[in-house]
């Protein structure tokens, strides 16, 4: 439910019947298709006291804010992500064998430095593998990109071969009518 529809949502959590009405135009917005909650209203209208039932999904899905990340450059996030987390739980674990006074202190403090050496890695291979994708498939063009700029002068280019052509092959049909002189 979006912030609009939570300031038109009733505080006991029933929708009002213009928010409901709204969802229900649109149930496919959702995630899971005919999943959702059904919002009773009573109250009196000019035929008598009757009850409502309005459809209304259980969340609505919004578009992403970014683009999703390329599929190396996530696997490579991920895999940083599980490391940096078995890093901190080895340090937390090494901090409090060393408060217990535990003989497992001095392992778990030197696979925790190898875990910190581990997640350093993990990070730089995040990064090394972002830049070898941008490279390998392209940065995306701004207007100003000279990448931009060179497609557009071969475009003209190509333009001004193919005029050029047809006016040669235009020539060629009329029988050389309009050359001084022939090549």
């Amino acid at each position: 439910m979006g912030t609009a529809e939570r300031r038109a949502a009733s505080g006991d959590g029933a929708a009002t019947p213009e928010v409901a009405a709204r969802s229900a135009e649109a149930p496919d917005r959702g995630l899971l298709t005919g999943v959702g909650v059904a919002v009773e209203e009573r109250g009196l209208s000019a035929r008598g006291d009757e009850e409502r039932v309005y459809y209304r999904p259980l969340w609505i899905e919004e578009p992403a804010r970014r683009r999703r990340l390329p599929d190396p450059v996530r696997t490579a996030a991920v895999r940083a992500v599980l490391i940096i987390a078995v890093t901190l739980l080895q340090a937390m674990v090494a901090f409090l064998c060393t408060l217990a006074g535990s003989w497992l202190a001095f392992p778990m403090l030197l696979s925790s430095v190898a875990s910190t050496i581990a997640a350093t890695w993990g990070v730089l291979d995040v990064w090394v593998t972002r830049q070898v994708w941008k490279q390998r498939n392209g940065v995306v063009s701004t207007p100003s990109s000279t990448a931009r700029a060179l497609r557009r002068e071969r475009r003209r280019a190509r333009r001004e071969a193919r005029v050029a052509e047809r006016a040669q092959a235009r020539i060629r049909r009329r029988g050389g009518a309009g050359q001084l002189s022939h090549p």
